[in-house]
């Protein structure tokens, strides 16, 4: 037997379970019997469920920059340089190779991606250099 008690509208009843078959349960309401149907069992789950939020693809941004700014030449891929075919000083054209660097077993040309003067280099033949790191500064023309 299953004693219970409840609070309905500010009253309190103690129930008492005294058995169940099939959809019929006898039960004593504070000391009353009654013969109750039951419709529906509710069962509240145990495990809660984890909800993750949705992962994004990161975006990378093209950065479009007018005559006259700042151009920052990044590596493509972490890599090691094996080549680099410009100084600080040097004019370069859209297109002109700039560095050669090997990422993946792979020689990766990076070229200039337009007009302009180099301002700094900032690597050197040789070295390892991570995604993302600015390899090269242009001054755009």
């Amino acid at each position: 037997m299953k004693n219970y008690k409840f609070t309905i509208s500010g009253n309190t009843y103690e129930v008492d379970v005294i058995n169940v078959e099939g959809g019929i349960a006898r039960i004593e309401v504070n000391g009353t019997p009654y013969l109750v149907e039951i419709h529906k069992e509710v069962k509240h789950e145990k495990t809660p469920k984890l909800v993750r939020p949705l992962l994004r693809e990161p975006q990378k941004k093209i950065e479009k920059s007018d005559a006259g700014s700042l151009v920052l030449v990044k590596a493509p891929l972490p890599g090691i340089i094996v080549g680099v075919s410009v100084k600080t000083g040097d004019i370069v054209s859209k297109g002109d190779k700039l560095v050669v660097m090997e990422a993946m077993k792979m020689e990766n040309v990076i070229k200039a991606e337009k007009d302009g003067e180099i301002r700094s280099v900032n690597i050197n033949v040789g070295q390892s250099v991570l995604q993302d790191e600015v390899i090269i500064e242009i001054n755009g023309l």
